[in-house]
């Protein structure tokens, strides 16, 4: 299986590069330049890929970015914190998936999936805050399930995805654990490669928690 891992850099996306076996290139920011939030550069590095790949997944985000902390009440919101949240963790991705539909088959089965957040499920929030993040990662599953039903018009074998990790220990979630039970990044790899040799096209635009349960929009 051909694999490219976008965000190859970072602690669950080098461990799924790792995992993914010798057919498996990456692509980050720091390696290689690529930048998610700038669509010419996606543009750029996604357009030197010509042999098509099985499997694409995303695996950049970020809850603090430039010192700017999840709020924790609607005084903390920020116009510019927020545009970076939406920048990073909803539009990248979705023109990730813009320029990466031309490297999948159509003729056999492939999946695109991306990791999303179960703070961004509107049904499962109970607690408040993190505002922007959340609306971000709410932002993502619409992108990535509404995206899956054009997806499917062309390439009806593909499966497109969006995968909770659970709490992972990397520098992303370091801060934020709290009393949650962390998973080292190459168990979280393992974990998503379990639940994506699970998924079928008959589950693509859903969203799935590490164990393969279906999360709530």
């Amino acid at each position: 299986m051909r694999s490219l891992i976008i965000g190859s850099s970072g602690g669950i996306g080098a461990a799924l590069l790792a995992a993914s076996g010798p057919n498996a290139i990456g692509l980050s920011r720091s390696q290689h330049g690529l930048d998610i939030t700038d669509e010419a550069s996606i543009a750029a590095h996604l357009g030197a890929q010509e042999t098509p790949f099985d499997r694409i997944i995303i695996a950049t985000g970020a809850l603090e970015l430039n010192g700017a902390r999840p709020e924790k009440s609607l005084r903390a919101l920020d116009p510019a914190a927020m545009s970076a949240q939406f920048a990073l963790n909803a539009i990248g991705p979705a023109l990730v998936l813009k320029h990466a539909l031309r490297l999948i088959p159509r003729d056999r089965p492939a999946q695109i999936a991306t990791l999303s957040a179960r703070v961004g499920s509107i049904g499962d929030n109970a607690l408040g805050g993190w505002h922007s993040y959340r609306a971000a990662k709410a932002a993502l599953n619409q992108f990535f399930h509404t995206g899956a039903m054009e997806i499917a018009r062309t390439h009806p074998m593909a499966c497109v995805a969006l995968i909770h990790p659970g709490t992972v220990a990397t520098k992303l979630g370091a801060d934020y654990s709290g009393n949650h039970p962390t998973t080292p990044p190459d168990q979280a790899a393992q974990n998503i490669l379990d639940v994506l040799n699970g998924l079928t096209p008959a589950n693509t635009g859903g969203f799935f928690d590490w164990q393969g349960k279906a999360i709530p929009w």
